[in-house]
């Protein structure tokens, strides 16, 4: 059945509206959560769980070809758009950021496009601050948290729209430190069928910047594929695949931390992360079919123009300027 719904996708007109009529089915939802707050009350449980489940399985089938994660999706449009505190919709995010990586991880581990010996240091840190973020998010305002989840979703529109990618950076000489922490090898690529020899350098200050994201995450609840691939890539100097696929680890390990934090806290339930999880992860296996069929820079822009919208809802709503 998916395989046919994918070729019937083949046909020039229907790819060409298709990410128009996403946008619009994403434009239309907010509004009608915004409008109608008194239908909101109304509502039963079981309603928001649906609703959850149809949003969720949408921006799952952009996350992938878009190549963001769906935990930076999920929390400013979930946050802005439904009658849910903050905190749960926090602790959901990274709960759905974490069931995408942790489905991806075994797969990229097997294909050599992971490296554990590149992910680990980075990891532990990203993981320690991740659980500080999530700590100083859980004690502070909402509105506070609402108005820096907005600014800081509006700087993730300006870096995916300005940031670029290297498919193989040159690292003239690794530093000591990734030495010492053999932060080097090879990994299998498929395209040129060959094992491609990678080192890192910058690394002190990959690592700060880590910590930084870590923070972030667990301040916020999304996922950090859209800081973790560049800093890999254009920083550090890894090959874009293994970047990737190395990032996905990270996220995992770091979503983890601060996910406990949040289920300690009684932040976490079931009626908001089930279906959100549930409909994402189905999403994505749409989402990565689709691949072959839509033009990636197409949903990249659809993408960013959601999360501009996004990211100003939330930044107005922390003002009380857009309740």
């Amino acid at each position: 059945m998916l395989k046919t719904f994918t070729q019937k996708l083949q046909s020039p007109s229907l790819k060409a509206i298709l990410p128009f009529l996403m946008l619009a089915f994403f434009a239309g939802g907010a509004y009608a959560a915004d409008k109608l707050p008194q239908a909101a009350i109304s509502l039963p449980w079981w309603g928001w769980a649906l609703a959850l489940f149809v949003t969720c399985f949408f921006l799952g089938i952009v996350a992938v070809p878009s190549g963001v994660g769906g935990g930076v999706l999920f929390v400013p449009i979930v946050g802005g758009f439904f009658p849910f505190h903050l905190d749960f919709v926090r602790g959901a995010g990274l709960l759905v950021a974490l069931a995408s990586s942790l489905a991806a991880g075994p797969s990229l581990m097997r294909a050599g496009l992971a490296d554990l010996r590149l992910a680990l240091p980075l990891a532990v840190l990203a993981s320690a601050s991740a659980i500080a973020g999530a700590l100083v998010g859980l004690a502070i305002p909402s509105n506070v948290v609402q108005i820096a989840l907005g600014v800081t979703i509006l700087g993730i529109v300006v870096l995916m729209a300005t940031a670029r990618k290297s498919e193989f950076p040159v690292v003239p000489v690794a530093d000591k430190l990734s030495m010492a922490l053999s932060m080097h090898g090879y990994f299998r690529d498929t395209a040129q069928n060959k094992n491609i020899a990678w080192k890192v350098h910058r690394t002190p200050l990959g690592i700060f910047l880590f910590v930084l994201i870590g923070f972030i995450g667990g301040l916020f609840g999304v996922g950090a594929g859209w800081a973790n691939l560049p800093v890999l890539n254009l920083l550090m100097g890894a090959p874009i695949k293994l970047a990737a696929g190395t990032s996905g680890l990270i996220l995992t390990l770091a979503s983890s931390s601060a996910t406990w934090v949040y289920l300690n806290e009684g932040s976490v339930l079931a009626v908001i992360a089930v279906p959100s999880v549930i409909g994402m992860m189905l999403g994505a296996m749409i989402g990565a079919r689709l691949l072959h069929v839509l033009k990636a820079s197409v949903v990249r822009k659809m993408v960013i123009t959601l999360l501009l919208f996004a990211g100003i809802r939330a930044l107005l709503k922390g003002l009380g300027i857009w309740p």
